[in-house]
């Protein structure tokens, strides 16, 4: 499959969605390694499976969303239970 034709298929998807946002076929790279992260992979493996040299690199494909913000809240209350 070449490059073109990839990013036509996505184009044309992009546009059926209807969706208002901007969004390239690199989005879909950002996309999976935040779903990778909210499915509790450590960030080191991502690192690794994304051919990243950096974790800083990493940390800024994946997004913090609401639910790996949530996952946060009962390990920090236990934590702070003890106190």
């Amino acid at each position: 499959m070449t490059r073109c034709s990839v990013q036509s298929a996505f184009h044309r998807a992009w546009q059926e969605s209807g969706s208002n946002k901007r969004a390239h076929v690199h989005t879909l790279r950002h996309s999976y390694a935040t779903h990778l992260l909210e499915a509790g992979v450590n960030l080191r493996l991502i690192q690794d499976h994304l051919g990243h040299r950096s974790p800083r690199t990493t940390a800024l494909y994946t997004h913090l969303t609401r639910e790996l913000r949530a996952a946060l809240i009962e390990p920090l209350d236990q934590l702070m239970a003890d106190l």
